[in-house]
């Protein structure tokens, strides 16, 4: 499974587009965390439990988005974006793209076969 920025991957072409997919979190630190984050912000500087947070978030949004994309039969996504807001003392993170069915073009090396699996996890 290709998930790409780009319109489109290098020595493959669509032959099928399947729709927009997208995987979606909203999420709040536990009053553990909020309550030690809210102490560093007094700092200034990163706050990493609000840096951890963010990073599990766009994990678990590319894992949905890429389930979503096999559900359909998709073997790529390409235009893929993030967009990410808060909504009062919560996160919110959102990936979408569309998900199309991409096959190597005539006389092209394309990129070794990956096998369909979701992005790594996170590192903690």
């Amino acid at each position: 499974m290709f998930m790409v920025t780009t319109n489109d991957v290098p020595g493959y072409r669509v032959t099928q587009v399947l729709g927009e997919v997208m995987g979606l979190t909203v999420r709040s630190t536990n009053f553990g965390q909020g309550f030690t984050a809210g102490f560093r912000a007094l700092g200034g500087g990163e706050i990493p439990e609000f840096t951890q947070l963010m990073y599990e978030s766009r994990y678990e949004v590319m894992n949905r988005m890429w389930a979503e994309a096999v559900q359909r039969g998709a073997n790529a996504v390409i235009a893929m974006r993030f967009d990410s807001g808060s909504l009062g003392s919560f996160s919110e993170m959102c990936a979408y793209g569309t998900a199309v069915v991409i096959q190597p073009v005539d006389g092209a090396m394309p990129a070794p076969a990956q096998p369909a699996a979701p992005p790594a996890p996170p590192v903690a």
